[in-house]
């Protein structure tokens, strides 16, 4: 009889496997197909608006209906893929039995999570039917629609994988905990309402928390204390949490991000990445940690050309990380220094983050750009001593100098690579293309260059390129949209406000004000990420910062580097995951290699705080 049952087990997982390859082909090639199609839509507005002289009013539109379902079909991939980022050092270090218990338990929250928005996910689509957009005139519902069939695509990989994978036995032992983890948060509903605000500790702090640690997947966990918020504290209802991660997502300047990461990915494919990390290493390879310094400085010469730091990795790591690793660089080492030095590079102009400030607080946006300069040059230098300090025990034995000779053949050889990002922020700065746009101006060159000058482009390579790129961006972006609706949760609680009446009745006068700022702004960058942290808490403090008397250009760039160092620390901070995921390594690999540079960076803040004359222009 149980070989019987062993057999009817065995067939179902059989068929389900079936089904799981059916459904990744059926999802990866219309996401290949969509990054594919937003890069024509983008570079077809340029061509019209500033070689026709005819500008087209509906690309921005289409392209950003087709964003949504990129982000929602590229998670679906990465679910499929395994590639949602997570925490899993402490899974790790767990006997085998006890690691195979978590890794389903992590797995069944995530498929509950999917199942609990797909009913909100109906509501929202049917309720944007009245909703006409502008240029195209079509029903906004063709645009809502990508998160509930991301939703339902998310719970049948769910479903299909956990029918292939987990026992009855791990079930058994994750559905009773579950359980008994939402009877007890709906017993403890009227405890809980009368705590107030200290609530939150409760949904954001400890939940949130546990999942993460536990190895639930990130974008998951911030859904689920979201949700679990709302429902039990609230009586809003749960479609706004899908109206929030369809704001979070689908935000146009991030649609940088999924292009960058393409581009990347295809000047590493065609050899340009080879050709500047051969001229990078001639000029520097004979050094101890030379790449080290490397990347600290081109992050620093490329941020803000997309507006986005995750699209700012993505450009960078595909280059440099390579490399690095095959000189013996620790993975972990690599993904502390990229995450950190996107976090250094965060008021550098033209930062979306200030002019975000400028906007939503009055504050002169041409003197936060001069004034966010310096500052990000103290944080590489700080960045750069810990990464010598770190790579004196590098082996560069077999590195030799590049003779002057060599040098000069690197250099003519790399002129094509070059003159990449010359041209990128070229066209930004020159109005030819927004910063969503100008990728597709890199791709396009890209190509050219690859067919007629080095002639190495591998077109069968270019469908799994695709795929790539939507699925590392599905991981990334899915996260963004979460943490929106976990950051509006937040705000529907009044505890915004209560935070800046709090400050502002702070002992310490400026010194005191500042201080806790950096603070503050750190674990807001950790939750809310840069722009929706700088909305809702911007217009409140920078009047309290003005009262004490403290230059607004200098408050604003010490609450950005603050926030940036949140928003790139372990374990909750987003751009932490999303440099993971960019440079394709397990979180718990680099966690601890992140802590001396942000310890660097932490330092270079608070000189910035101490000494108001490094923010403020014309010093």
């Amino acid at each position: 009889m149980s070989g019987f049952v062993d057999g009817q087990a065995d067939g179902l997982r059989h068929l389900c496997a079936l089904f799981d390859r059916w459904l990744g082909h059926a999802v990866e090639l219309p996401a290949a197909a969509l990054v594919v199609a937003e890069m024509v839509v983008l570079f077809t507005g340029i061509v019209f608006r500033y070689g026709l002289g005819h500008p087209l009013v509906w690309t921005d539109e289409l392209a950003s209906i087709l964003f949504l379902w990129l982000c929602m079909l590229g998670a679906v991939v990465a679910q499929r893929r395994g590639g949602h980022m997570r925490l899993t050092a402490i899974v790790n270090r767990l006997p085998d039995h006890w690691r195979t218990r978590l890794e389903t338990l992590a797995a069944v929250i995530a498929a509950l999570f999917v199942l609990e928005i797909i009913l909100p996910a109906v509501e929202y689509a049917t309720d944007e039917w009245m909703i006409t957009t502008p240029a195209l005139g079509i029903p906004d519902t063709w645009r809502a629609a990508a998160i509930l069939v991301g939703a339902v695509l998310m719970l049948a990989v769910a479903l299909l994988q956990m029918a292939q994978r987990a026992s009855l036995r791990d079930l058994g032992f994750c559905l009773p905990i579950i359980v008994a983890c939402a009877a007890g948060l709906w017993i403890a509903q009227p405890a809980l309402e009368a705590m107030g605000n200290w609530n939150l500790l409760v949904f954001f702090g400890v939940l949130v928390s546990v999942l993460v640690l536990t190895g639930t997947p990130i974008a998951f966990a911030f859904g689920v204390g979201a949700m679990s918020y709302l429902g039990l504290m609230t009586e809003m209802p749960m479609s706004i949490v899908v109206s929030r991660m369809d704001e979070g997502m689908s935000t146009l300047v991030l649609l940088a991000v999924p292009l960058f990461i393409f581009l990347g990915l295809l000047i590493e494919m065609t050899g340009l990445a080879a050709l500047l990390v051969n001229l990078m290493a001639a000029l520097v390879g004979h050094l101890r940690g030379g790449l080290s310094y490397v990347l600290v400085g081109a992050m620093y010469l490329v941020s803000g050309i997309s507006g986005s730091k995750a699209a700012d990795m993505a450009a960078i790591a595909p280059v440099l990380l390579p490399e690095m690793a095959r000189r013996g660089k620790p993975s972990g080492e690599m993904i502390g220094l990229l995450s950190s030095s996107a976090a250094m590079a965060e008021t550098i102009p033209p930062s979306i983050v200030l002019i975000t400030v400028g906007s939503v607080t009055g504050v002169s946006i041409a003197g936060l750009f001069s004034g966010g300069l310096l500052p990000a040059a103290l944080g590489a230098l700080g960045l750069v001593l810990v990464a010598y300090v770190r790579s004196r025990g590098e082996d560069v034995g077999d590195a030799k100098r590049a003779s002057g000779r060599e040098i000069g053949r690197a250099f003519i050889a790399a002129v094509p690579a070059l003159i990449l990002p010359l041209l990128i922020r070229w066209a930004v700065v020159s109005g030819i293309a927004t910063a969503t746009e100008v990728s597709t101006i890199g791709v396009v060159y890209t190509l050219l260059v690859s067919l007629l000058i080095s002639r190495h482009l591998d077109l069968k390579r270019m469908v799994p390129l695709l795929v790539d790129t939507a699925a590392l961006s599905g991981a990334i972006l899915i996260i963004l949209g979460t943490a929106t609706a976990m950051a509006w949760a937040l705000t529907q609680s009044g505890f915004s406000h209560d935070l800046a009446a709090t400050m502002a009745a702070m002992p310490g006068g400026a010194g005191g004000f500042l201080a806790l700022s950096i603070v503050v702004f750190a674990i807001l960058g950790s939750v809310l990420e840069g722009i929706p942290a700088i909305v809702l808490f911007g217009p409140l403090l920078f009047p309290v910062a003005g009262e004490l008397g403290i230059n607004l250009v200098h408050y604003a760039i010490v609450v950005v580097l603050s926030m940036s160092l949140g928003l790139f620390t372990p374990p909750f901070g987003i751009g932490f995951y999303q440099a993971c995921a960019i440079g394709r390594v397990t979180p718990d690999k680099a966690v601890h290699a992140c802590w001396p540079y942000m310890a660097a960076l932490l330092v270079a803040t608070i000189i910035v705080a101490a000494v108001p004359w490094l923010a403020l222009p014309g010093f």
